[in-house]
């Protein structure tokens, strides 16, 4: 009996071995399984609200694998502060001409890599090597336009000519809105008084502040958000982005809404694209920023999004009544009129205060 029980513990050990070690080698066929596990491919961007065609982005995630991933603004300054507090997980973000020029100042912005943008050949030389990026190591311009006046004209049928017409009308108390934009709206109020949008100038800005009190007294409400308001009949007439006023005429049927850069001088703007500092997805990034530079995609992005291209190619690729569109394409002499933003440097503080004044009507 003695042999029959040293057989059952040689059974149960070889057993217990056996089983350890086929424990053993599917911990390790799991944990090689984890490991060669690949990552989903993604590209985080931050991008103006209404600005990028569901259409596009779906043919990129198509053609690369790459899965976008879209977060919202409403104004340069709330990009801003947003990276100045730390917002993490940007890949790619869209700021305007001279909010990218703050950006490089404060150190937030990564070097661009043009051996993988090989599509920023097709830019046009007139919006690169501007001011805020003269060598555009940071930016790559991705459309143009302006800011204007958008008036819908089965509810006010009025002359619509420029700023004064806006700011000055009591015929509109209570109809109009004005962007909740410090840069925009005290710009436009300087540009009604014969002045630079760009002014350091205290007694300007009081002119602009004088100006926009007035204002107020007729004021429906500041909104960044113009377009909807215009689409439902809720405000008759609007300070508003070019794409915006262009996205409304389109879904009310191409026929109430019109769109006026007033005589007197409107914002001229860049759009770029650029990498936060730190960003996680460097490969994607730059092959997401390439696939929008491509003069395809960015006729893509004319016809839905309503803004002048910066690829050179893509102008002859739009059909006619887009290339003859004077408020997407606006002749030489009304772009003369036009003012770029720049950096107000040491004068930010007192465009802010003047802007809270304005906005607490104080």
């Amino acid at each position: 009996m003695i042999p029959r029980k040293r057989d059952r513990s040689l059974f149960f050990v070889l057993s217990a071995s056996i089983l350890a070690l086929g424990v053993a080698l599917l911990s390790l066929g799991l944990g090689a399984c984890t490991h060669n596990k690949t990552a989903p491919k993604i590209v985080n961007l931050a991008i103006w609200s209404n600005y990028a065609s569901p259409e596009l982005l779906a043919e990129f995630e198509k053609k690369t694998g790459i899965k976008v991933q879209i977060s919202n603004y409403s104004s340069n300054e709330e990009l801003l502060a947003k990276l100045q507090a730390g917002a993490t997980g940007y890949d790619v973000v869209v700021p305007s001409d001279y909010m990218v020029f703050a950006m490089i100042k404060l150190g937030l912005l990564s070097e661009l890599d043009y051996s993988r943008l090989p599509h920023s050949k097709s830019l046009d030389p007139r919006f690169l090597k501007k001011p805020y990026d003269l060598e555009n190591r940071f930016s790559v311009p991705y459309d143009w336009g302006t800011t204007g006046i958008a008036v819908n004209r089965d509810l006010y049928k009025g002359e619509m000519k420029g700023w004064k017409n806006l700011f000055n009308n009591p015929d509109l108390a209570g109809k109009f809105t004005l962007l909740d934009d410090v840069r925009e709206t005290t710009g436009a109020a300087l540009k009604m008084a014969g002045l630079s949008l760009n002014t350091r100038k205290a007694e300007d800005l009081q002119k602009a502040k004088a100006i926009l009190f007035r204002a107020r007294d007729h004021l429906k409400g500041f909104t960044s958000e113009p377009m909807m308001p215009l689409v439902a009949g809720e405000t008759a007439v609007a300070h508003a982005y070019l794409s915006d006023a262009l996205q409304a005429r389109a879904k009310l049927g191409g026929k109430k809404i019109e769109y006026v850069i007033p005589e007197e001088g409107a914002t001229l703007w860049i759009d770029n694209l650029v990498i936060p500092r730190g960003v996680l997805h460097s490969t994607e990034a730059h092959e997401f920023i390439n696939f929008m530079l491509e003069a395809k995609s960015n006729v893509s992005t004319v016809m839905s999004v309503f803004v002048a291209p910066a690829n050179q190619e893509a102008f002859a690729l739009l059909p006619k009544e887009f290339q003859t569109n004077p408020v997407l394409f606006p002749s030489a002499e009304v772009l003369a009129k036009a003012e770029m933003m720049q950096d107000l440097g040491d004068a930010t503080p007192l465009w802010d205060r003047v802007w809270t004044e304005v906005k607490a009507g104080k």
